[in-house]
């Protein structure tokens, strides 16, 4: 058994009843988007994208009270009791630590094509009819109220700010997830999030039409 399904078994089984959307579908789906996105990528070293994307949430700072290095230290020890080469952690690594959305006002770049490859895929499962989904499954995980009118939505300028965000659900579209359409990397997922973002606009069209019932006669 090779490295890569050796890995995804052990993030099968470490996620597969995880209940806040950052479950093993979640990570299955950024895997094979991002492996998809790796073949047409061909200077991306696959092994690195493929590990990248199946251990991008292995210890979500979100999880972990802020802690940034968490998703890091874990890689390294799985991959570690795998044998992996140091060379293959450390760029694993820095995937993890970079991937995360940090705020409106901050940028987030990657420093690998391999990492930009895994983000794309992470940001596409954030966006459109699953993004959807997800976004209220972590806020109902998190106890956030669905919507707040006089709550409204902000612009956080630094990675701490973001991380004490504690806003209701609806408002998380405009703080982020209606931005990640311009702020992919490849042809190839700004093609798909073209539908997907649509799909949101719709969508928090009539959630707001609803919350105020100017939908009935």
């Amino acid at each position: 058994m090779d490295l890569v399904t050796r890995t995804a078994d052990f993030v099968r089984e470490k996620f597969l009843h995880e209940g806040s959307g950052h479950d093993w579908e979640h990570i299955r789906r950024v895997w094979q988007v991002a492996r998809a996105l790796a073949r047409d990528t061909p200077h991306a070293d696959p092994l690195i994208t493929e590990l990248g994307a199946l251990l991008h949430d292995v210890a979500d700072w979100k999880f972990h009270d802020g802690d940034e290095e968490a998703g890091p230290r874990a890689s390294r020890t799985w991959l570690e009791s795998q044998h992996a080469e140091e060379s293959v952690i450390q760029s694993v690594e820095a995937i993890i630590r970079e991937i995360s959305f940090k705020g409106l006002g901050v940028a987030t770049p990657m420093s690998t094509v391999e990492g930009e490859l895994v983000q794309d895929a992470d940001r596409l499962d954030a966006i459109g009819a699953i993004g959807v989904a997800r976004a209220f499954a972590y806020g109902g995980h998190k106890g956030r109220p669905l919507h707040d009118a006089s709550i409204p939505p902000m612009v956080h300028e630094s990675f701490e700010s973001y991380k004490k965000n504690t806003a209701p659900t609806i408002n998380h579209f405009y703080e982020k997830l209606l931005h990640l359409r311009e702020r992919l990397h490849t042809p190839a997922a700004r093609r798909v999030a073209e539908e997907r973002h649509a799909f949101m606009e719709v969508f928090l069209a009539q959630f707001l039409r609803e919350w105020e019932g100017q939908d009935v006669k």
